[in-house]
């Protein structure tokens, strides 16, 4: 179990990895490595992988409120909410490939998140390429299209691997598909928001049941803690990044992405040597 710097830590990992083209899975792996963190075994593990996942899920609803209460007022008054209605189809088809894989392959995928930093850091280096190709891309102002939702959907069920970022993976899927920039990062953080939810509500029926509370018991204050640090670099991130996309900066995420995994690969080279 950590202790209270330990999860402000993984708070922090978690909201800035989680929008920031990154990985926010692969950091997380890293940072429970050498931090010797276990979220993977037991009722706290679980409780606290979750938490920080609402944390950056809540930010994410936060800091596009005003476009979720339009899409919404759109959906109760169909007549004038037309683009908010087809918004609600392209998010729900590009949920499908993530939904299908993360429910087929759940105990495979599960499997995978075990500390490998081989594999982090090859999907570091993929992430990498993907970020480098996106801000090569010509800026257009194409909306998400129906087939396009699909393709990012398809990026983004690939982005469960450890180390591949999801927002890079479908925020550049978007880009080359000759998305408008600033559509392609709406559109990448709201199309996760569901799943995320949809997901914690899976693990919280299946893991605790009635007992999750019991699950949090004492270690409130360590939930508490993480969270926190989550919701708000989360928050910040989101905005960040969001300019970022915009301005065509995210080839210094790409350097990152190189950097960080040659250092996984390295250190699992020489741990396992």
């Amino acid at each position: 179990m950590p202790d209270i710097i330990n999860a402000i830590i993984l708070g922090i990992v978690q909201g800035l990895t989680e929008f920031l083209p990154v990985s926010s899975s692969g950091h997380l792996e890293i940072a429970k490595t050498l931090l010797k963190v276990d979220l993977d075994d037991g009722k706290f593990g679980m409780m606290m992988t979750v938490v920080l996942h609402f944390a950056t899920a809540l930010s994410t609803v936060v800091v596009f409120r005003k476009d979720i209460v339009e899409i919404f007022a759109g959906l109760v008054r169909p007549s004038e909410g037309r683009e908010h209605q087809w918004f609600c189809v392209k998010i729900l088809l590009s949920m499908i490939p993530a939904a299908a894989v993360g429910i087929l392959f759940d105990e495979q995928i599960e499997a995978l998140f075990t500390g490998n930093m081989m594999l982090v850091g090859g999907m570091l280096l993929f992430t990498g390429v993907l970020l480098l190709l996106a801000d090569q891309a010509k800026t257009t102002d194409k909306p998400v299209g129906i087939v396009n939702a699909i393709i990012i959907g398809i990026s983004q069920a690939i982005a469960i691997l450890p180390g591949i970022s999801r927002s890079g993976a479908t925020i550049s899927t978007c880009v080359l598909l000759g998305v408008d920039r600033e559509k392609a990062a709406k559109f990448s953080f709201l199309m996760v928001v569901p799943l995320i939810f949809g997901k914690m509500a899976k693990d919280i029926l299946d893991s605790f049941g009635a007992d999750a509370a019991e699950a949090a018991g004492p270690s409130i204050l360590l939930l508490a803690a993480g969270f926190v640090a989550a919701f708000i670099t989360g928050w910040l991130a989101c905005v960040w990044m969001i300019r970022l996309v915009k301005a065509c900066q995210l080839t210094y995420f790409a350097v990152y992405c190189f950097v960080v995994g040659v250092i996984a690969i390295v250190a699992d080279l020489w741990f396992v040597g």
